[in-house]
């Protein structure tokens, strides 16, 4: 057992009066149970009272459903996985990237050419929206055209802001090149500021065709202009559609033209899109298509000259014996068919070289039902399968 002198000395050592100086000393008026919490280092609890614990950073990530360091493709979840709920994955093409690229700087030239003035178009972002939620965002006044790709048999939607418009039609009309943003006023646009803006979009329209003309060959029509969203109306609220946004700067002024295509009218070049670059081929391999066509070339056929074929019921071809005669409608100078299997190659007059029976064909090989479209089709249905 430890002896009592023990602590004594103890304190002795430490130059302290007493053992009891080592430990902290409870505040007056202290209530049993207040050590332990002093002991954590937290402050004494009162009588009722609530603690409020505060959530560190990645607590919030955790409960928000984010993370900045995750890759784009981890499923969301928290409040945020709720608040995407009702938007659409932005499908990767690469090839409507460079097309609205080439839009920018073709758009620059004419619009500078148009205007006579300084202007700076960039392209701001390509993102996925519900057709539905885009009508509902729409900042109004705005004109809103209706566009039809000919080729593609389908509309997409090109809006341009009121900021815009006022500021076009300040420039073009000689207006003061004031700094700050353009008033405003609340009332509907004249005939003269529709039919400048119509040749504004045009213009744009234009360079539209232009930027897809590398990929694919497309035709944009300007169908109506309307100022009321609900009469813009060219797909499902519920549909999925890309939304480009342009931002058109001169000087101090400007705005921003949206253009908006439903994914069912880009879905006839959908391929075309999703190229990593120009003229990539998909599923081809260029090595084996010149092999295999080597060995076709290479490859032996059975071909057979039909001189003539004939129907008879089959009471008559069981009563035929020796020395029968069956009589063809053809005579020797009638064409002879050349085919291989049940398809029919080309036409041959028969004759004879020495004791061999011999044709002359008398005009070129059928062209091929067969073609490399039928094949990709067929490829397709399969993926689609």
């Amino acid at each position: 057992m430890a002896n009592p002198n023990d602590g004594d000395k103890l304190s002795e050592d430490w130059g302290l009066d007493s053992v009891a100086d080592v430990m902290p000393r409870a505040p007056a008026g202290g209530k049993p149970g207040e050590w332990d919490t002093m002991l954590e280092g937290n402050p004494p609890k009162e009588a009722g009272a609530t603690v409020d614990r505060v959530l560190n950073q990645d607590e919030i990530d955790s409960l928000l459903g984010f993370d900045p360091n995750a890759a784009g493709t981890v499923e969301l979840t928290g409040v945020q996985a709720l608040i995407n709920s009702a938007l659409v994955s932005y499908e990767r093409l690469p090839m409507l990237e460079i097309v609205f690229d080439r839009l920018v700087r073709l758009a620059t030239t004419s619009l500078r050419n148009f205007t006579s003035d300084n202007v700076e178009v960039t392209l701001e972002s390509i993102s996925s929206v519900r057709f539905g939620d885009y009508l509902n965002s729409i900042p109004l006044p705005a004109i809103l055209s209706v566009i039809r790709a000919e080729e593609w048999e389908n509309y997409g939607l090109l809006t341009v802001d009121s900021s815009l418009i006022y500021s076009m039609i300040d420039v073009l009309l000689g207006g003061r090149r004031a700094a700050g943003a353009v008033r405003v006023e609340g009332r509907p646009y004249t005939t003269i500021e529709m039919a400048l803006a119509r040749r504004m979009i045009e213009l744009v329209l234009e360079d539209t065709r232009r930027a897809f003309e590398p990929v694919t060959p497309v035709t944009f029509r300007l169908e109506r202009l309307e100022t009321n969203p609900r009469f813009a109306a060219i797909s499902r609220p519920a549909h999925a559609a890309i939304l480009i946004e342009l931002r058109i700067e001169m000087d101090d002024r400007g705005g921003k033209i949206e253009i908006l295509l439903p994914y069912a009218t880009i879905e006839p070049i959908r391929e075309q899109l999703m190229q990593m670059f120009m003229g990539e081929k998909f599923g081809r391999d260029p090595i084996w298509e010149g092999h295999l066509a080597t060995e076709i070339y290479a490859a032996d056929i059975e071909i057979e000259a039909v001189l003539h074929e004939v129907d008879m019921p089959l009471r008559r071809m069981m009563s035929l014996v020796a020395g029968d005669t069956i009589m063809f409608e053809r005579s020797p100078s009638d064409p002879v068919k050349i085919r291989t299997g049940e398809i029919v190659l080309t036409e041959a007059i028969m004759g004879r070289i020495g004791n061999q029976v011999s044709v002359r064909v008398t005009r070129p090989l059928n062209p091929p039902k067969v073609t490399m479209a039928d094949f990709e089709a067929l490829d397709a249905s399969r993926e689609g399968k």
